[in-house]
């Protein structure tokens, strides 16, 4: 671990002043960042401690029926708010389905949204990676990648955003508000995350001199037929190979909307709003959701190690719609798929 510099600032005007230092990182939970360092990958001049700064644990009303989430609210803060299991269950139940009681406890939203990816070769500071060092290689090409991307993936890198809370909150269409030397801004989380593209050191777009400071959701449509499904090695404290968020607006024995989100299979949570108008005003049906599935994953490509994923994703996707369509959602106690 290198040597640097430490700040504790006491307000978000002082966090934005203290981050724009150069190599600054902030260090919240420290889930992720922590072990960043001890491996040698990410190597900060300066760490910016965001614990302390007032109004960012909060859980507030918004005016239009929808809640706002401080950055520092932790994972389990926000799954187990009475208000958010009775508005956004899925949400609720994405972020119980994702690591450990003790991680929950100290991870904080603003935090799991930035968390960087798992892909082996990223965490081994011996070896290649663009996102490390841009220019040197992604050897997960045509090396071990059985975890990797099958969506949006590019030339320069094939690595997956592991959170499980970040698919939820693209289903429902969550905004993250920012704050950075011009003030505040807010970025609809379809376009947080990044692609790799030939930048695949960028995960978002969150400027190098700003900070989350909310996250907002939108007021409540689908906290009845929803589901949050994730397939993974084991049933426990594992990163997705393949999750599917997904919800539905029922109106009688038809779709009035559907919102499909997927976690494990690119860059980002993965969304196409076309496949999901195919829902639009028809009854939930297997041959529906298979032809949703197929538009999901138009375009997919496997890399060896990973081809498996195409069809686990696909059968991924009609599971999880059928269980939002019958209003039973996966249970993330009893993980056995339902």
């Amino acid at each position: 671990m290198n040597r640097f510099s430490y700040a504790r600032p006491g307000s978000v005007a002082e966090a934005v002043r203290e981050v724009a230092a150069p190599a600054s990182k902030v260090l919240a939970g420290g889930t992720n960042l922590v072990d960043l360092m001890k491996y040698n990958v990410e190597r900060p001049a300066h760490l910016v401690d965001v614990t302390r700064l007032p109004g960012l644990k909060a859980i507030e009303e918004t005016g239009e029926g929808g809640l706002r989430i401080g950055a520092l609210v932790t994972n389990t803060a926000l799954a187990y708010d009475p208000r958010v299991q009775e508005r956004y269950p899925l949400l609720s139940s994405t972020i119980l389905a994702g690591a450990t009681a003790q991680l929950r406890n100290a991870a904080t939203t603003g935090g799991n949204l930035l968390q960087r990816t798992r892909c082996y070769y990223f965490y081994d500071a011996a070896t290649p990676c663009n996102k490390r060092v841009p220019g040197s290689g992604c050897p997960a090409i045509g090396g071990v990648n059985r975890i990797h991307a099958i969506l949006g993936t590019s030339e320069q890198c094939i690595a997956t955003h592991p959170s499980d809370m970040a698919v939820a909150m693209a289903a429902l269409e969550a905004v993250i508000r920012v704050s950075g030397p011009g003030g505040e801004r807010d970025i609809p989380i379809a376009e947080f995350h990044r692609l790799p593209g030939d930048t695949p050191e960028r995960d978002t777009n969150l400027g190098a001199d700003e900070i989350i400071v909310s996250v907002e959701l939108p007021a409540p449509r689908f906290a009845t037929n929803y589901t949050y499904l994730k397939l993974r090695d084991r049933l426990s404290y594992a990163f997705a190979l393949v999750s599917v968020a997904a919800a539905l607006d029922m109106d009688g024995g038809t779709v009035r909307e559907a919102r499909i989100a997927l976690g494990g299979v690119a860059h980002k949570p993965w969304r196409v709003p076309e496949a999901e108008a195919l829902l639009k005003g028809v009854v939930p049906e297997r041959g529906a959701f298979s032809l949703v599935a197929d538009r999901i994953l138009e375009g997919a490509q496997g890399f060896g190690g990973n081809s498996f994923k195409i069809d686990l994703a696909h059968r991924a996707i009609l599971r999880a719609l059928s269980q939002a369509a019958a209003g039973t959602p996966q249970s993330q106690t009893d993980k056995r798929i339902q």
